[in-house]
């Protein structure tokens, strides 16, 4: 947990059920958990840039789709620990839930037909989410996102 002499900030009280141990607000108003946030660009320029050379490398979707759901989880990220809001707070946890998925997709894809695509396996995959979304939403308990992100 953060230090308990934390300050309140630009984005306002904390209402995310996560604290890390970073003091809020210490190097900017506007930032609550500053190297949390600004480590986060590491999750969102390179994989753009994969992205874009996946595409102008004629690749599959589903590597595009890899590189954007990192990009994704970086944003979330970056929004998460800029603000310490709950709503933020499952913009960074959920797709994390989503991009696993993704990857789970592509890891099962790699000895396959090129250009095909498992429709079995993008329902269970798709089901599996929006079962994590729904108890996610009704439980509210970081320990639910630990164990399913695991």
């Amino acid at each position: 947990m953060a230090p308990a002499a934390d300050r309140e900030g630009y984005w306002g009280p904390t209402t995310s059920t996560l604290d890390w141990c970073e003091e809020n607000y210490s190097v900017t108003w506007y930032i609550a958990e500053f190297w949390n946030t600004v480590s986060n660009l590491i999750m969102i320029i390179p994989p753009m840039f994969g992205a874009v050379q996946s595409v102008r490398d004629g690749l599959e979707k589903r590597y595009i789709a890899s590189y954007l759901a990192l990009t994704v989880v970086g944003m979330g990220s970056w929004c998460f620990h800029m603000t310490l809001k709950y709503e933020m707070q499952l913009l960074d946890e959920l797709p994390m839930i989503y991009s696993c998925c993704i990857f789970v997709y592509c890891m099962f894809e790699c000895f396959k037909i090129k250009n095909s695509v498992n429709y079995h396996l993008l329902f269970t995959l798709v089901l599996f989410s929006l079962i994590v979304t729904t108890v996610y939403l009704k439980v509210k308990e970081p320990i639910f996102h630990q164990v399913t992100a695991t």
